[in-house]
């Protein structure tokens, strides 16, 4: 069997054609480098289902092998030929070479610099690069291209003594995969790009290699995208989210979580000596917390694993174990509703330590923190970090994750309306319910009454349980409007209490809550940061962080008639709280940035005896503990250690870091609101027989 080389003598435009089967040219022509053989060379060798026609195992394999190659017509010779050829020949000739399938071979040409790393200092210097089309454009004659590589993007221009290059470029779609060779020169002075890292100089290319062609229409432009103010679709960016992927901003978003995660794994190995531990996906389903995803066993019919919501019970007994400084970054997975910071599936931060208390537990978080912040966003945070305990943080701010950015604050106004008139606030008061105020300065200035009745303060208020919204505003001559008998129910002496106390001022705005005291920080919680985003009042160049601590060990769960543990049943109670588990305060604590839960943890049971007791309390009798920890409290009994740990929600703290609002933008490949996956249409039907080895019943 011959072996067919063919060369094309360039850049002569008549390129004669030469056959050789010797081995010295082929071995020649394989040496030589893809993209020297550009110009030359367009391979075509026969596509993989051709190969049964090839006689390498038939009887005849010995006979076509002898057979002399058919000689190769020229130019002239062939335009001869295919004038004299009937059109019906000529078609079915056609129809024939079309069912041809001719496949490019593919190609890995090395590179030896990158796009964005070259500057005026490699003036003179060749260079191989390799990386996408990001965008073309013609100017004089010239075709110019701009390459995007992982590092950034440099021009790419095309000279007139390289015409078979020009070609090339011209045909060239945006997102093309290329390789192109040339020297680095100096751009004119004129030319330069101050905007562009590489804007200095160019690539004036004398050879480019197509890899790989754009044979599909772009759902968006990819480079000019995040320039663009109206944005695209976020389930277009989900479905195509390959293409997404390459926008600037997506890799920078990336990057970013692989140097957070970085810094992370060098800071608790090398400075404080923790031992990254796996710990199992497929666990067990236990009470608490969202609804599992669960598997079923196909070795095991009937019963389930659970994809873990968090390591919780397996970092402790790593701790009985005695490896005292645990960490992980950890895959956990719940199904619950989502929003812009939750998905089903999401990594976090794990960390238990032993022999710890939580002083030293507080100290080693803020340190990380403070380091991380540091090095990836040259970010300064306080040393120590301000605390506030979960009472102070709802009576001051109505929430658990108080946004420190802006000052405003709740004010318990019960005693300016003791014995009021205003039978609404009268009655609260008499039924033992409290009435709170949340000064909003200016406020009165940027909303309406019709705003505040039925408006969109309103109906927000509403959404936190509102069952209507009394208001007062300050005016210039520094009299009360508002509600009407409200405000006629302020005697003189009142309306100057109420407004020291507020320490209101002429445009300001005044918001009521009332009833139980939980109900009533809610609505002013909600409010305050509503009202704040509406007006711009945030200062989005700040940081504030703090510990909000001492939390209740449990709440109450008005449905269901139990109590619920607020954390989870793992948390320790105050010593001082011992008498009264009911009420107690729990060992926990949580770190809040910018208004966002980053993370929490907890000081841990480590007796079985404690333990048993917080079950009870949440209703989980002793043969469902067994049932369901059995293995935890076996544990306690064999000498565990105190402990206690905290994880952080690694897919939030990277999108605050980034500046982005939603999660979806610091995952690589996240699912929609939906919980599906718009690229690979997850989740799906399954083959029936799948099922069917599951013992799940198939219709």
């Amino acid at each position: 069997m011959y072996v067919f080389l063919v060369e094309f003598s360039s850049p002569c435009p008549q390129s004669q054609i030469r056959l050789s089967s010797s081995s010295a040219m082929a071995s020649s022509f394989l040496r030589a480098s893809p993209l020297s053989l550009l110009s030359r060379f367009k391979p075509r060798p026969p596509a993989s289902h051709l190969r049964r026609l090839l006689p390498l195992a038939s009887s005849s394999s010995s006979a076509s092998a002898h057979r002399a190659p058919p000689p190769l017509r020229t130019l002239a010779a062939a335009a001869a030929t295919d004038a004299a050829t009937p059109p019906e020949e000529a078609a079915a000739t056609a129809l024939g070479e079309a069912n041809v399938e001719r496949l490019q071979p593919l190609q890995w040409p090395p590179r030896d610099a990158l796009c964005g790393e070259l500057g005026a200092g490699d003036a003179g210097r060749r260079v191989r690069l390799c990386g996408w089309v990001a965008l073309r454009r013609a100017h004089a004659g010239l075709t110019f291209l701009t390459l995007r590589d992982r590092s950034g993007m440099v021009q790419v221009t095309t000279l007139p003594e390289y015409p078979e290059v020009y070609n090339v470029v011209n045909k060239l779609r945006v997102e093309s995969v290329v390789a192109v060779e040339g020297v680095v020169r100096p751009r004119p002075a004129d030319a330069i790009n101050a905007d562009m890292k590489t804007g200095a100089i160019e690539v004036a290319a004398d050879r480019v290699l197509v890899l790989n062609s754009v044979t599909r229409s772009l759902p968006f432009p990819v480079t000019t995208a995040d320039a663009v103010k109206e944005k695209f679709p976020e389930e277009i960016r989900l479905r195509f989210r390959v293409l997404d992927l390459r926008r600037p901003q997506m890799q920078s978003n990336l990057r970013l979580r692989h140097s957070v995660v970085k810094l992370i794994r060098r800071y608790l190995e090398d400075k404080h000596d923790f031992v990254e531990i796996e710990t199992p996906v497929l666990s067990k389903s236990t009470p608490e917390g969202a609804r599992d995803y669960l598997v079923p066993s196909r070795v095991q019919p009937g019963t389930f694993y659970a994809l873990p919501q968090s390591p919780q019970l397996f970092k402790q007994m790593l701790m009985v174990s005695g490896f005292e400084k645990y960490y992980q970054i950890a895959r956990c997975f719940r199904d619950e509703d989502l929003r812009a910071d939750r998905q089903p599936e999401f990594t976090q931060l794990d960390m238990e330590i032993a022999f710890t208390s939580m002083e030293d537990m507080l100290k080693l978080n803020e340190e990380l923190m403070r380091h991380l912040f540091q090095e990836v966003g040259d970010i300064k945070l306080p040393n120590p970090f301000p605390r506030l305990t979960y009472a102070e943080a709802m009576n001051r701010y109505g929430t658990d994750r108080p946004d420190l950015r802006f000052s405003w604050e709740l004010k318990d106004v019960s005693d300016v309306f003791l014995g009021s008139s205003f039978k609404v606030f009268s009655d609260t008061l008499e039924n033992g319910g409290i009435i709170k105020a949340l000064c909003v300065p200016d406020g009165a200035k940027v909303f309406s009454n019709t705003d505040l009745k039925k408006g969109t303060v309103y109906t927000e208020a509403s959404k936190a349980g509102a069952k209507g919204l009394p208001f007062l505003k300050v005016m210039d001559n520094g009299e009360l409007e508002g509600i009407g008998p409200l405000v006629s129910s302020l005697k003189p002496e009142k309306k100057e209490q109420l407004v020291e106390l507020l320490d209101a001022k002429a445009g300001d705005l005044i918001l009521f809550a009332l009833g139980e005291q939980s109900i009533a920080n809610r609505i002013l919680g909600r409010l305050r940061l509503f009202i704040a985003h509406k007006m711009e009042v945030i200062d989005k160049s700040a940081h504030s962080v703090l510990w909000v601590t001492d939390f209740p060990m449990f709440e109450w769960n008005g449905d269901e008639q139990r109590y619920e543990a607020l954390h989870h049943p793992f948390t320790a109670p105050n010593p001082e709280d011992m008498n009264d588990l009911p009420s107690a305060r729990a060992l926990a604590y949580d770190m809040i940035y910018n208004g966002v839960e980053i993370g929490g943890g907890s000081l841990r049971i480590y007796k079985s005896d404690v333990q048993q007791r917080i079950f009870e309390v949440i209703g989980i009798s002793p043969e469902q503990a067994e049932e369901k920890f059995g293995y935890l409290l076996e544990s306690f009994d064999m000498g565990a250690p105190p402990h206690g740990g905290i994880a952080y929600g690694l897919d939030r703290l990277v999108m605050l870091l980034a500046g982005e609002s939603s999660i979806r933008d610091v995952i690589a490949f996240p699912k929609t609101t939906t919980a599906q996956c718009a690229l690979t249409k997850a989740p799906s039907a399954v083959d029936p027989q799948q099922l069917k080895d599951l013992a799940f019943p198939t219709s």
